[in-house]
């Protein structure tokens, strides 16, 4: 599913909050990303490209989704191609890990574009409270699979 680029920002926050909803459910089982080594193949994949093609702002690495905010430095190669990379390489190492074969990001993913600095304060807000909000740890420097470039936002 990917949004509407017609679609007003208001409605775009309800559709992401409600599929966080069911991200979050305790109910889903689809929770590799939760594992240490799955964390850290996830993490070096995204730190990989920063510097290079992206400077990177902020990540969370959710029990089954990720999110990932960063500031495109080149235009050779789009947002998707770069995503598509880090989700092959990682779904590669992440396969080898589990023992196991096939898909392991789901096909499409959730991209937006972040137009001032006040939305970007917000999305990196919303990206680091990811586990906080969905009950996993009373702070968000406390869950394992968060990131925020050094003295960028502070948010206790």
């Amino acid at each position: 599913m990917s949004l509407n680029k017609n679609v007003h920002p208001a409605e775009q926050k309800k559709i992401f909050k409600k599929y966080d909803l069911l991200l979050d459910n305790p109910t889903n089982n689809i929770k590799h990303l939760k594992q240490l080594e799955i964390m850290e193949i996830c993490k070096s994949s995204i730190h990989y490209y920063d510097g290079k093609e992206y400077k990177l702002i902020c990540y969370c690495i959710m029990p089954n989704h990720v999110h990932l905010v960063f500031e495109l430095l080149a235009k050779e190669r789009n947002v998707g191609e770069i995503v598509g990379s880090i989700k092959k390489y990682s779904a590669r190492r992440a396969n080898k890990f589990l023992k196991q074969v096939g898909t392991f990001w789901q096909a499409e993913s959730f991209d937006r574009l972040v137009r001032n600095e006040v939305e970007l304060f917000f999305t990196v807000k919303y990206v680091l409270l990811n586990p906080v909000n969905a009950g996993l740890v009373e702070n968000w420097k406390e869950w394992n699979g968060t990131y925020c470039y050094p003295n960028y936002l502070v948010i206790d």
